[in-house]
């Protein structure tokens, strides 16, 4: 006797999970979920100034641009900050920067002790507050850098992205995520 096949469809994630989809059984719900959630009006359009903020550094492997190994990266240089006793504040922020082969990701870090290796960018950043469905992202950070540069007279030395949600609500959130355009200290 063969046993019958039954044909399931696929969902088309290329464009995003729609917003009617429900989480897998047993995920977190978006307001019980973990990830930061910024107030546009302290982030979306802002300038900050970056002349006293740290950042301990890694990299992350990437194949044709796509991050491999992010989560790994980041509990990493988390557990870094711990053992060298830096403070991770509630809701660090955790950038990744561009790049086909290799990209930087950044965690921020206070009360910085003595001996650790901390990047200071210093300067100032620009951010937008963003939805970005996947396959969008290239155009979020073109948009955001082309605003900068009207706003500054100059490109951005540096984008960032800081994605503000995990898989389990990323939907529900519409794929919140915060591009950074960086602009160093002139000298």
């Amino acid at each position: 006797m063969t046993e019958e096949r039954k044909r399931v469809p696929v969902p088309d994630f290329s464009k995003g999970t729609p917003p009617t989809a429900s989480a897998p059984a047993g995920a977190p719900s978006p307001a019980a979920c973990d990830c930061p959630r910024l107030d546009p009006a302290d982030w979306d359009g802002i300038e900050s100034d970056w002349t006293d903020i740290a950042f301990l550094q890694d990299a992350v492997n990437a194949l044709l641009g796509v991050p491999i190994g992010y989560g790994t990266i980041r509990h990493h240089l988390e557990d870094r900050a711990r053992r060298a006793g830096a403070t991770i504040p509630a809701d660090a922020m955790v950038l990744l920067g561009g790049g086909r082969m290799s990209r930087k990701l950044l965690l921020e870090v206070e009360d910085v002790p003595a001996g650790l290796k901390v990047t200071r960018p210093g300067g100032f950043a620009f951010s937008r507050l963003l939805e970005v469905p996947w396959g969008e992202m290239k155009s979020a950070v073109e948009r955001t850098k082309t605003e900068a540069r009207e706003k500054y007279g100059r490109k951005p030395d540096d984008v960032w992205i800081w994605y503000l949600t995990c898989r389990e609500c990323s939907a529900a959130r519409k794929f919140e995520t915060l591009v950074v355009a960086h602009y160093k200290a002139r000298k």
